[in-house]
């Protein structure tokens, strides 16, 4: 045989065993015998079989059993199952296992064999198609000429790549290069010399790019390495090392020895904003125009504001051109502001769902926060941090294990004293994201109760900030409406009763004054 081919034979007949094993040795395969099932379980777990015998009926257990065993460790192996009891309910519950076939006993060893070529030519067609499949699957996410990943590939994969960046608050870089003047080199020595340097420059690029890159081919002369987890400045250093290294290298095809040079953009989330892919793409193509537009054969970094929006700001002086740069500058803290909240926003609904509430707990307690706010007449500002700290007020609940949150019964002194410090936890998390400043109280001391009693440090009336009062209404609401892993939810009858009943210990009066009147309004 020109490769070897491995059967199991499992059986707990030691003759049949024997038998079987030395007519299948002399017919060239290699053959492993396993009398019991816990011993054939060892086998498929230690290599891949391409067939495996198996009878029906076996001491300890069933054939079937072991037939989904080896089926689950690998798809490829075929399974023939033989047995002395068949009938129709069997066979037909062994096929729809995936079962190759079903042979009566005593086996026609003739037979057995047709069976056996029959289950290995099926196997190797279906291999065949697989890689077949996975190698077609393969070309179309590569260059035919160079070998990198193409265009499509790129799509695919910086969605995936831009998803995880933003969960994660990780930084993604974009390189977007060009071969300068490659038209001329097409002129001057033909396009099949002009493929032929492409796939050199490709190999160099390929060469030049850290394990992790994603080098592809962008289209013609044109190619992008995606950097996933690098800031602005270390892709910025790259790529004036990759310049710099082209700038002295000797591209050697046919006795032909040339340098290229080659103009390249860089962009970056979330540094240079941008709010999808497409975003990026652009950002890393408008500061690949830049650099051809000076000249080429340089690095020119993506800028929010373009030299040319600089000048036309600027050429006539006075107040408009301030207002406009204000304008300007203020969209572009805004795009990040919104880039920065939605990376924080996502990790507190992750926290949210680990604490295994029902429904939709923060976007609920923002309803109400807000609709409080508006009662009181605070102003719009005062308002949207309310809806930022109701969002994020568990935030802190990071740092607090799944065994604590999902506890069942109560909570041990020690436990309690660990999920009081999820406000402390929360606040130092946000301390330092200055468009936060005025939440962090709130989620500081959203546990403080009234009349002193509660946490973080005990505060007390008035001196408990009043975002902390609302947020703290709106929370013990909603957190009393919803399923906890210890209890069912209350109505929403019983939990006006309570919060009314806290009027003055737990809570502020007048908010609780002005919740009430909220909620009486709803349906």
């Amino acid at each position: 045989m020109e490769k070897e081919i491995n059967i199991l034979i499992v059986d707990d007949n030691s003759k049949m065993l024997e038998t079987l094993q030395d007519i299948l040795g002399e017919e060239g395969y290699a053959v492993t015998i396993a009398d019991n099932i816990a011993l054939a379980r060892e086998n498929i777990e230690k290599k891949f079989y391409h067939l495996a015998l198996v009878d029906l009926k076996l001491d300890h257990g069933s054939g079937l059993n072991l037939l989904s065993a080896i089926r689950k460790k690998n798809t490829e192996t075929m399974v023939i199952i033989f047995t002395a009891y068949a009938s129709l309910e069997t066979t037909i519950l062994a096929m729809q296992e995936g079962a190759f076939s079903y042979l009566q006993k005593p086996l026609n060893m003739e037979e057995l064999k047709i069976v056996i070529k029959k289950a290995l030519k099926t196997q190797e067609l279906s291999l065949e198609n697989k890689n077949l499949i996975a190698r077609l699957k393969d070309l179309s996410l590569k260059d035919s000429l160079t070998g990198l990943h193409n265009y499509r590939y790129l799509m695919e994969r910086i969605v995936s790549e831009f998803m995880r960046a933003k969960r994660y608050i990780l930084p993604l870089s974009l390189i977007m290069l060009d071969i300068d003047y490659f038209k001329s080199i097409n002129e001057v020595y033909g396009h099949h010399y002009g493929d032929s340097m492409l796939k050199e420059f490709s190999a160099y690029l390929k060469n030049c790019a850290r394990t992790n890159d994603i080098v592809v081919r962008y289209g013609g002369e044109e190619f992008v390495i995606l950097m996933p987890d690098t800031s602005k400045e270390g892709t910025v250093n790259f790529g004036n090392r990759l310049l710099e290294k082209c700038k002295e290298h000797i591209f050697d095809r046919q006795d032909k020895r040339i340098k290229l040079k080659i103009s390249i953009g860089v962009a970056n989330f979330p540094e240079d904003g941008g709010n999808s892919t497409t975003e990026l793409l652009d950002a890393a193509d408008n500061a690949l125009r830049q650099a051809k537009e000076r000249g080429g054969n340089q690095l020119f970094p993506y800028q929010s504001v373009s030299g040319k929006e600089i000048k036309d700001i600027i050429k006539d002086g006075g107040r408009l051109n301030i207002d406009k740069l204000k304008e300007r500058l203020h969209r572009m803290k805004n795009r990040t502001n919104q880039i920065l909240l939605e990376s924080i926003y996502a990790f507190a609904k992750a926290v949210e769902a680990r604490d295994h509430y029902t429904g939709r707990h923060s976007e609920s307690m923002v309803s109400i926060v807000t609709e409080i706010g508006r009662k009181m007449r605070l102003p719009a500002h005062e308002i949207e941090n309310l809806q930022h700290a109701a969002m994020l007020h568990d935030l802190g609940k990071i740092g607090i294990s799944d065994k604590i949150l999902h506890k069942r019964k109560k909570l041990s002194r020690l436990e309690y004293e660990k999920i009081k410090r999820h406000p402390q936890i929360g606040a130092e998390i946000i301390r330092d994201i200055h468009i936060l400043k005025e939440v962090l109280p709130m989620i500081l001391y959203h546990h403080e109760r009234y009349d002193g009693l509660g946490y973080s440090i005990g505060a007390k009336g008035k001196d408990i900030p009043l975002g902390a009062r609302i947020v703290a209404i709106a929370d013990v609401y909603q957190a009393m409406v919803s399923d906890r892993p210890y209890r069912k939810a209350y109505s929403k009858k019983e939990a006006l009763g309570i919060i009314r009943e806290g009027t003055g210990t737990q809570f502020d009066p007048a908010i609780v004054d002005t919740f009430l009147e909220i909620m009486q309004g709803r349906k």
